[in-house]
């Protein structure tokens, strides 16, 4: 028979809050399961005596006792409470018993950040793995990679280490020995690694308590399985993931999110997992800070209100910085970010609709850094020099330069009526040499031109079809030293990619209103890695934006300060930056 649907009083507070939606599922699921039952009465013991043992490790919180908030408490109490008969031979008699054990052996959590979860995740850990007392326990933390695993894993042993009679007993003998990378706990004989993150040579255990850290960064979901199917001989084993949002993009933690949510809906048919779920919905206005409680069910205390008011007011009214603030404080997923760059934004960075014209007149004999970015033979090769201000109030100065094959430009304007090609040809804004594919001859003459003109300290260029073109500038005598091979990923622009975003929203650019990079700047897309950090994202984008990716590029090398020394062929070939 199912067992009874009434809600215990601590879930009976919460039923109406929407927050707490994946509580009453969860309730509900496992009513449904054939046999299963509530044990109030270890709920009740464990969630008493929680404060008592467990101690808070960080900050103004050290050493205090870990009083569950509301959404820790019914974790607690769903995973402990709820247990199911199941069929097992005893260990001398070989004869059918039953064995009462848990019925949830999963564990989800998508919580956004600054909520405890590191500390919650970790704490559960310890109740599993030291105060379950089970004889030869294994348990495994890991995340990404061995350093990511380290943050839960040394958790764990802060936990051990402040709280109430978990490392010693009362006689002051030590029961748990930490090490740097294992916890053993003596009087079972258990053990806890932490792991890289790599399923390779990760068979062969048999796991009791799995623990698994930003489930939104993990490459594959190998290991979390391979660990999982060595569970086999324990009687009651559980697997303890968490994890924020991330990019829709990373498959392995967009994918186990939309499992969970099938999960807490229904849909998935898996009753021996919880799912703990706070975030904002589609529907919901992000801006309104009643639904920033909604997320944060800890918010008060960590989060503080005023941190996240700090950080909204960052964000606000910049596409990106937004997109981040809602993945990283709201829990909702990100992808690509369209409408980076405002036009509003943009075209206040221009000191006149024509401007463009005189740059390169006006900024003769100046200080800049040059960037190249070298398109297919049939598409858009750009150039843009980015020059320091001189005097107080000015700006920096973008100077971009674009050439595109003549042999296209019919197509181009057939294919896509709204650019006006031939107009950009006409005015000088767009360069088109002669055939069906950009001559690199025209934009090394540019680039010679302008290191005439110009005090050029660096200049940059990505390497994929650029080569040929670096090494005819070298023969026609361009001191080599100040070219920098860069690559177009968030390790070498990332950075950069900021500080260009920071400053076109403080108007601190004049671009001249240059209307191929205009026509750019309202179409680039930035697409995110794994932390969240971003560039600009070419093939997303709906067309060309090879200018703005020269401008960021020209941007790196300004942080950079980037200073030869000797020649690059004489150490290395081309210098490799990582800004």
């Amino acid at each position: 028979m199912p067992y009874s649907v009434a809600l215990p009083a601590w879930l009976e507070k919460v039923s109406e809050d929407p927050a707490y939606g994946w509580a009453i599922s969860a309730w509900s699921r496992a009513c449904s399961v054939e046999g299963a039952w509530f044990d109030h009465a270890k709920a009740d013991a464990v969630a008493e005596r929680w404060p008592r043992i467990f101690r808070l490790t960080d900050d103004r919180f050290r050493g205090k006792a870990f009083r569950l908030l509301p959404w820790q408490e019914i974790t607690v109490r769903l995973l402990v409470g709820w247990k199911l008969p199941t069929e097992a031979l005893d260990p001398e008699t070989h004869r059918p018993i039953v064995e009462h054990v848990r019925l949830f052996r999963r564990l989800d959590l998508w919580i956004p950040r600054k909520n405890g979860k590191s500390e919650f995740l970790a704490a559960l850990g310890v109740l599993f793995f030291v105060l379950e007392k089970v004889a030869g326990g294994q348990a495994f933390v890991f995340g990404r990679n061995e350093d990511q695993g380290f943050v839960p894993f040394r958790k764990m042993q802060a936990i051990i280490e402040v709280g109430n009679g978990i490392k010693e007993d009362a006689a002051g003998n030590v029961r748990v020995v930490l090490n740097k990378k294992s916890i053993f706990v003596r009087e079972t004989g258990a053990l806890c690694e932490l792991l890289t993150g790599k399923p390779d040579g990760k068979h062969g255990r048999s796991p009791t308590v799995i623990l698994g850290d930003e489930i939104h960064e993990w490459l594959t979901r190998e290991l979390a399985d391979t660990l999982r199917q060595g569970t086999g001989s324990r009687l009651q084993p559980i697997e303890l993931y968490a994890s924020t949002a991330g990019r829709k993009s990373s498959r392995v933690g967009w994918e186990w999110y939309q499992e969970s949510l099938g999960i807490m809906s229904g849909d998935i048919d898996n009753p021996r997992a919880l799912v703990v779920h706070f975030a904002i919905d589609e529907e919901d206005d992000w801006t309104d800070e009643a639904v920033w409680r909604k997320a944060n069910p800890s918010l008060g205390l960590t989060p503080t209100l005023d941190y996240l008011r700090t950080e909204f007011r960052n964000a606000k009214g910049r596409p990106v910085p937004e997109a981040i603030f809602q993945c990283y404080h709201l829990n909702r997923w990100v992808d690509q970010v369209g409408g980076w760059l405002p036009k509003a934004k943009w075209s206040a960075c221009s000191s006149g609709p024509k401007a463009w014209k005189t740059t390169w007149q006006r900024m003769k004999g100046r200080r800049c850094r040059l960037a190249l970015d070298v398109s297919a033979t049939r598409d858009l090769t750009a150039l843009v020099l980015e020059f320091e201000p001189e005097g107080d109030g000015e700006s920096w100065t973008l100077l971009p330069l674009f050439w595109i094959p003549e042999g296209t430009l019919e197509e181009r304007a057939i294919e896509d009526r709204r650019v006006d090609w031939r107009r950009w040809v006409k005015d000088g804004a767009l360069i088109a040499t002669p055939g069906d594919s950009v001559d690199q001859n025209f934009v090394g003459a540019a680039i010679k031109q302008a290191f005439e003109d110009f005090d050029v300290e660096a200049a940059g260029f990505d390497p994929w079809n650029a080569r040929k073109l670096i090494t005819d500038l070298e023969a026609d005598g361009l001191d080599i030293e100040l070219f920098h091979e860069m690559r177009q990923g968030t390790s070498s622009l990332g950075e950069a990619t900021k500080s260009f975003e920071r400053m076109v929203f403080a108007g601190e650019y004049d671009h001249g209103g240059h209307p191929v990079l205009a026509w750019m700047a309202g179409h680039c897309q930035v697409r995110f890695d794994e932390n969240l950090n971003y560039v600009p994202a070419k093939k997303r984008s709906l067309d060309k934006i090879d200018g703005i990716v020269a401008a960021v590029m020209a941007r790196a090398l300004a942080m950079s300060g980037l200073e030869p020394e000797v020649s690059v062929y004489e150490t290395r070939g081309i210098l490799e930056i990582e800004i």
